[in-house]
């Protein structure tokens, strides 16, 4: 678990000091301001002291660095909270699908993303 929480904390500090070299905005403490945190907390986070924050606070992160909410979730060993509805509807269902997609091509899964999304399955 430890390797997940540093390369959580790795992705949100990177990510993060290179938006504060062009904007001091996103220093620690400015960053932790806006997200409703102590700044030490968000330190910690970012070293892999101690785990990812919730799943709230992990969206207004990634709202605020302009990253992607599933990938930061993602990369906290988290589902979102919409997605965990859909898989227990049809858990054994997700299970298998996930499973089958795993070692799959990015332009296999994204043909079935396509399909799925345009009906055209």
């Amino acid at each position: 678990m430890i390797h997940m929480h540093t390369e959580f904390g790795k992705y949100v500090r990177d990510r993060r000091e290179a938006r504060c070299i062009a904007d001091r905005r996103y220093s620690v403490r400015r960053v932790a301001q806006r997200l409703g945190v102590q700044p030490s907390y968000l330190s910690k986070v970012e070293r892999g002291e101690v785990g990812p924050p919730s799943e709230e606070t992990t969206r207004r992160l990634a709202e605020d660095l302009g990253e992607d909410a599933d990938v930061l979730l993602a990369l906290a060993g988290k589902v979102s909270s919409d997605l965990r509805e859909v898989i227990l509807k049809r858990p054994r269902l997700f299970a298998d699908l996930l499973r089958q997609l795993k070692d799959a091509p990015d332009h296999a899964v994204l043909r079935v993303v396509r399909e799925v999304r345009d009906g055209t399955w």
